[in-house]
């Protein structure tokens, strides 16, 4: 991981499932299921497949590789 990517909220949260779309990793909501079953995502350094997990204000995520932060 070279650098980490900045995904900012407007929100108090935003689910994995739509943080994945909106990181533009999947192309729309309903790959998020079968993306994270195939996947292995982190959330602040564990192994998180809930598409309905809450992802807030510094929390980071792990995809594929490469490093996100949420900024709210």
């Amino acid at each position: 991981m070279d650098t980490q990517k900045t995904i900012k909220i407007v929100t108090e949260y935003i689910t994995l499932g739509q943080f994945l779309k909106f990181a533009s990793i999947i192309d729309n909501g309903g790959a998020a299921k079968s993306f994270l079953a195939e996947n292995e995502v982190l959330v602040n350094g564990e192994v998180d497949c809930r598409r309905g997990r809450k992802l807030r204000n510094g929390d980071e995520v792990v995809v594929l590789g490469e490093s996100y932060r949420i900024k709210g």
